[in-house]
């Protein structure tokens, strides 16, 4: 579903090679369901509605918006595509695609009728006659409906209670289907952001459209294991470093279900009448421990007279193999049994463990809302049948087991799964996700782990007159992370580029997910030294971009003798947050005059560097890599 109110332009297919054209259709009739999200033309540094009126690259729509894509988006009829059309899009500079996601799946004649019904109020609201400005008003609240629709997996307005609509089931991947008609691959970055504020790592893939057709399918398991779905969030669809106008094809741009997914089994077929629920995969074992996992009670016996089972290791390491994932539900006390695992060299195949003294039902369901999966895909085994009865009586899709049985879990049919690379790394993607979310709010050195795994590097180099127009660009639209307020025109940013005691830096970035160009940009008075601006990209936001520049400055400053560091800092309502970067480093407030903060970092200090970001520093025309 795409931006009906904002176009209703169609082209021919004649455009497009037959062979390719044909390529679109493949998934017809291969889904069992498929999101219908309803995507935009979106900006990588929108900060609406005030870079409508600051920045330079603003150029309105019919509807007033501002136009990212150089026609808008292009429909192509092609009735035996899975949604019925492609979408031809030409990228202005900074133009990306954007949604409000949800992962519910509507039946494929559900999708084509939400597809058929927005298409129609899309073209009724651009060909009405009224007042331009009342048709702006009926666009903007028409779109905020469907994004409303998108955030809570509505179908027509009625909300759906399960994560799965209409029994279509849960989505086995992400599809993302383009057209390159271009000579070179184009990477684009394909990103899922929450809009949990606690939950800052977002899901990134980069995706590179080599010449012709690609089809990107994206295990949803791959997903799942760092980012909660549940959750809104937003996706976005964003080429790297293009040139202006540059033009791509979409096809399927969905969660879907395939076919060849829901009817696969271990034996090829369902038996007759058996009820899908009964069908689903284990994803999680959760064990007691007393007289289940070890022989002997902890709190009786000691943890000296407790033994494991015979062959419990041995299950546990081939469940884990398998992808499954394992966890523990025991009334005992959590600090001696912890203990008992650690010793026993276990403790790390078991996540978020729950033991104490209150109800195994209570631990269960605490686990399942920790890993984020359904109770329906949770075997629970123990050797007290009061327990197991428990369990099922307030988590009725959770299947039990006797203790006596657990030598059968390797064979049993619902602990069949498909052994892949993720899946053996499964487990560890969960301790990932774990200590990624318990960093999110207090950037801890797990958090930076994670940084140091994106292999981000920083290019910083002096500006030139062959990049200002890329620093007047971007001087113009960042918000977020401006920290001087300052918007240059060409003509000031060449009189700097003439000033010998100005020092210009431009910095661009990449990590293992792709290229961000361009992201930040900077001024230092080298006579002081005072940095005076400092501008970066929202892009770049929590990744250390920031502290790893300003320990590079404050280090180039002063090598050579001891002496002060300062900076110039307006502080606003946006930046504010951003602006915690000082604070971090080391730097303190001096004075504020005219709404300008002066911050200085002391020379009998130490300059900071965390070792996260690769630091490839232009001097003497040579680039020289500090590396973490």
């Amino acid at each position: 579903m795409y931006e009906t109110e904002a176009n209703s332009r169609t082209e021919s297919a004649s455009q497009i090679p037959s062979a390719v054209f044909a390529r679109f259709s493949e998934l017809r009739g291969q889904l069992l369901g498929r999101t219908a999200l309803p995507w935009s033309e979106h900006c990588t540094e929108c900060v609406w509605p005030t870079c409508y009126t600051t920045c330079d690259l603003y150029s309105p729509r019919q509807d007033g918006r501002c136009r990212r894509f150089v026609e808008g988006m292009v429909r192509i009829d092609h009735p035996t595509a899975p949604n019925g059309y492609l979408l031809k899009i030409s990228f202005k500079r900074w133009g990306k695609l954007w949604t409000p996601g949800n992962s519910r799946l509507l039946s494929p004649e559900q999708a084509a009728a939400a597809e058929k019904w927005d298409r129609r109020l899309g073209n009724a609201l651009v060909h009405i006659t009224l007042p331009q400005q009342i048709k702006n008003f009926a666009s903007g609240k028409r779109y905020s409906y469907k994004k409303r629709i998108a955030r809570d997996g509505s179908v027509f307005g009625k909300a759906q209670t399960v994560p799965a609509s209409n029994g279509n089931g849960a989505p086995t991947s992400f599809v993302v289907e383009v057209f390159n008609p271009n000579d070179a691959t184009i990477s684009l970055s394909f990103v899922m952001r929450s809009e949990n504020p606690q939950r800052k790592i977002p899901f990134q893939k980069l995706l590179p459209a080599t010449p012709g057709f690609n089809r990107f399918q994206i295990p949803v398991g791959e997903i799942e294991a760092i980012f909660d779905l549940r959750s809104p969030f937003g996706l976005e669809i964003t080429p790297n470093e293009i040139p202006d106008g540059t033009t791509l094809y979409f096809g399927v741009m969905d969660f879907v279900r395939e076919t060849a997914r829901e009817t696969a089994t271990s034996s090829g077929a369902k038996p007759a009448g058996e009820k899908k629920e009964k069908n689903k995969t284990v994803k999680c074992v959760v064990w007691d421990l007393d007289h289940t996992l070890w022989e002997g009670i902890l709190v009786e016996d000691g943890a000296d007279g407790l033994k494991l089972k015979p062959g419990v290791v041995e299950i546990l390491k081939e469940l884990d193999r398998r992808g499954i994932l394992l966890s523990v539900a025991s009334k005992n006390n959590a600090d001696e049994a912890l203990k008992v695992l650690k010793n026993l060299g276990l403790d790390d195949y078991f996540l978020y463990p729950q033991i104490s003294w209150g109800p195994k039902s209570e631990g269960i369901k605490a686990i399942a809302k920790s890993l984020n999966i359904g109770l329906d895909t949770f075997l629970f085994i123990d050797d007290s049948p009061f327990e197991l009865e428990q369990v099922q009586s307030i988590c009725p899709g959770v299947r039990v087991l006797n203790a006596s049985e657990y030598l059968s879990l390797p064979v049993r049919p619902e602990c069949q799964v498909e052994v892949t690379e993720e899946a053996s790394r499964r487990r560890a993607m969960y301790r990932e996700e774990s200590v990624r979310q318990e960093a999110a709010g207090g950037f801890g050195g797990d958090y930076f782990d994670f940084l140091r795994g994106c292999g981000i590097k920083l290019h910083i180099r002096p500006m030139t007159a062959a990049t200002i127009q890329r620093v007047h660009e971007l001087t113009q639209r960042t918000n977020q992370m401006n920290f001087s307020g300052n918007r240059y025109d060409r003509s000031v940013l060449e009189q700097i580029l003439n000033t010998p005691h100005l020092d210009t830096f431009v910095l661009e970035c990449e990590d293992r997910f792709g290229s961000y160009g361009a992201v930040g940009f900077s001024i230092v008075d080298n006579r002081e030294p005072r940095m005076t601006d400092l501008a970066f990209s929202c892009r770049i936001q929590s990744k250390r971009v920031e502290h790893a520049f300003l320990g590079y400055l404050i280090r180039k400053y002063t090598a050579d003798a001891p002496r002060d560091f300062f900076a110039n800092y307006r502080k606003t309502p946006r930046n504010a947050p951003s602006g915690q970067v000082f604070q971090d480093i080391g730097m303190e407030e001096m004075e504020t005059k005219d709404g300008v903060t002066s911050l200085i970092f002391r020379k009998e200090h130490a300059a900071p560097d965390d070792k996260i970001i690769t630091l490839i520093a232009a001097q003497d025309l040579k680039e020289v890599e500090t590396r973490p």
